[in-house]
């Protein structure tokens, strides 16, 4: 890459260290993945050697590995927390992702540390301080608008990260309470109940209703295909895919498709360069509406949107493909452009629900398709003609993915030289590392210099199997030599290993990024439960940087009255036209916008909805169910730092 050339980085989620090495083939220049323990996806652990394991892989391509350590701790998982993270960094682990700043104030070796998403790093002062404290990368937050973006950028010299792709919490990542508060399993503990997909019914403040038992939380699929250039444009450098909890045929898709879309732009933008080495050969077309979503949006990038919401169903629907013709008895035809497979995945919609109808048998009959399900017609209730059909599951296409489906190869030239007694063969790669091997000979030339020459050619230029592509052979000998082409073969092999080791040998991981001294203020005087300090490593942290009232994690169980258990900047006024700023201006209707106190309804949980409209942001309101409240946490010093109920104003 240029030396002036700024890097780009595709960053991709494993829930495994098999499905890491397959985002790496994929395209991506860096992967993210579970640690042992104290990540925020509790279901996506990894053993250390495994982890070993994809760091030593990734690392002949110098792409990164990042493990998320980023929970909240108790104080008696401190400990334990710093011998993991020595561990991650003896393992070759290039950086940490953190959220509890308790870490900061631990003996910990010297790696990178990068800010979670669960900071809630909205504002500029906030980023500015994370920068200022030893974090050399921001995980900035979902909600932000390019015009945030720049601002950031401008504010900080950390390098800034953004999710491109995937699902959306709806919360503020590390504000929002609701598992907690009704299960006792913590968002912020790395397990969330996903509360956000549950149906809820909205009422106004009179008791009508305004939407029933539809998914109000749930939002569709983060999809910023539209927007790389944008973002790169604002300061982003670090796209991130979500999806620790993703299979494998997920993350190639979806790292394949980014891929794609990088390198068109760096294609098109000589000034910018992709974060790790080789080029990516892919063996399939991605396609993201192929596999799991629900639905696309790009949220907040481009400013408030009008439809963000999945409240109709919190699973994968797919894309309509078609609709029924006429039905049978145990068949029924359907008018689609699309070719069907035995195996796919369709469905329908009846009332509030999504039925399944898988397929066994598809043949085309005509300008329309015959399809046998797997299940009975008779069972299918509203399967009617005129229904509308969605695929969910592209039976062939999912195949493909299931095989080995992309290379990834590092561009080297070979330079063989010397002659009848010796030959040296010089790999340079497309990094400038440089390693060879010689071979020792009896001196003896070919009868046949010219048909001699273009063997050595043919043989040293066999690559196959390795990470690595014959870009230019060079043949520079003074006399050409008789070569058995086992011997010629293990040459090849063995400059083949020297460059690889010599590749592993020149990957440097970047040092931890020093913290200014003297310490500089955090933006704010006092922390609400919101900051989620939960234990005196993350006190001691923050009074070093002058905060003189902290309340304790709303983990803790120290706030037992309603509080806002979820912040947000989806807005269901917003969404259904409630909203006074949709009203402005529109004679006769602005006064008649009175719908708080909104309620949610689930079963038998209730939620105050309130809106703070000059942050344009809604809150849900809540309390800690008693039996969690009269459990206390499992901590071993108490944390009772200070008592604050905030008034529905988020912080930082």
């Amino acid at each position: 890459m240029p030396d002036s050339a700024q890097t780009l980085e595709l960053l991709a989620p494993a829930k495994t260290a098999d499905i890491g090495r397959e985002a790496i083939l994929h395209g991506a220049d860096a992967v993210y993945i579970g640690a042992p323990a104290f990540g925020a996806r509790a279901g996506a652990t990894n053993p250390v050697n495994d982890i070993a394991a994809l760091v030593e892989f990734a690392h002949r391509y110098h792409a990164r590995i990042y493990a998320t350590i980023n929970t909240i701790l108790h104080d008696s998982e401190l400990e334990p927390a710093r011998a993991l993270i020595w561990q991650l960094y003896d393992a070759g682990v290039d950086a940490l992702i953190v959220q509890d700043m308790g870490l900061l104030e631990l003996d910990l070796p010297p790696i990178d540390l990068h800010a979670s998403t669960q900071c809630d790093i909205r504002s500029v002062d906030k980023a500015a301080f994370l920068a200022d404290v030893g974090f050399s990368q921001l995980v900035l937050a979902r909600e932000l608008s390019l015009v945030d973006i720049r601002a950031i950028h401008a504010a900080t010299d950390a390098t800034l990260e953004f999710f491109i792709h995937g699902a959306l919490c709806v919360a503020f990542s590390g504000q929002c309470y609701i598992s907690h508060a009704h299960t006792g399993r913590s968002a912020n503990r790395g397990d969330c109940s996903q509360a956000c997909r549950l149906p809820y019914t909205l009422t106004d403040a009179q008791g009508g209703v305004v939407a029933f038992e539809k998914h109000l939380l749930s939002l569709k699929d983060n999809n910023q295909s539209a927007n790389l250039g944008a973002l790169i444009e604002a300061g982003i450098r670090s796209f991130k895919i979500e999806g620790r909890y993703k299979e494998a045929p997920y993350v190639k898709n979806i790292a394949g498709h980014y891929r794609r879309l990088l390198d068109q732009f760096m294609a098109a933008h000589p000034g910018y360069a992709p974060a790790s080495s080789g080029r990516t050969t892919l063996l399939f077309t991605p396609d993201p509406d192929k596999t799991f979503h629900r639905g696309a949006t790009d949220y907040f990038v481009q400013a408030r949107q009008p439809d963000i919401g999945a409240f109709d169903s919190p699973a994968f629907v797919g894309l309509p493909i078609g609709t029924v013709t006429r039905i049978g008895p145990d068949w029924f035809e359907m008018e689609t452009s699309e070719d069907l497979h035995n195996g796919d995945g369709l469905n329908y919609a009846h009332k509030r629900e999504t039925i399944g109808v898988p397929v066994n048998v598809a043949t085309r009959q005509g300008a329309v398709w015959r399809i046998e399900p797997n299940v009975a017609i008779g069972q299918l209730p509203g399967f009617l003609p005129g229904t509308a059909i969605n695929r969910n599951g592209d039976h062939a296409w999912e195949q493909a993915l299931q095989r080995p489906s992309a290379e990834r190869q590092i561009g080297v030239r070979l330079h063989l030289a010397g002659g009848a007694e010796a030959l040296t063969l010089t790999l340079t790669d497309e990094d400038g590392v440089v390693a060879g091997a010689s071979l020792a000979m009896a001196g003896e030339s070919a009868r046949q210099p010219a048909q001699a020459r273009d063997k050595l050619r043919e043989h040293i230029a066999k690559l196959g199997g390795t990470l690595f592509r014959a870009d230019a052979v060079e043949v520079d000998l003074d006399t050409v030599p008789f070569v058995p082409a086992s011997q010629i073969n293990a040459l090849r092999r063995e400059a083949v290993a020297a460059l690889d080791a010599a590749r592993l040998a020149a990957h440097r991981r970047l040092p931890r990024k020093p913290a200014v001294e003297p310490p500089v203020p955090y933006p704010e005087a006092t922390l609400s439960y919101l900051a989620n300090v939960y234990n005196e490593a993350a006190r001691r942290f923050y009074t070093r940087h002058g905060v003189q009232l902290i309340a304790a994690a709303y983990e803790a169980h120290e706030e037992a009255g309603e509080v806002s258990l979820m912040i947000t900047k989806h807005c269901l006024r917003f969404s259904y036209q409630l909203c006074p700023k949709q009203a402005k201006g529109v004679t006769g209707v602005q006064g008649q916008v009175r719908a708080e106190p909104m309620t949610l309804v689930s079963g038998k949980e209730r939620y105050t909805l309130t809106f703070d409209c000059r942050a344009c942001e809604m809150h849900v309101v809540g309390r800690i169910r008693k039996a969690i409240l009269q459990s206390p946490p499992p901590s071993v010093v108490p944390l009772i730092f200070h008592r604050q109920r905030p008034a529905n104003a988020c912080g930082d």
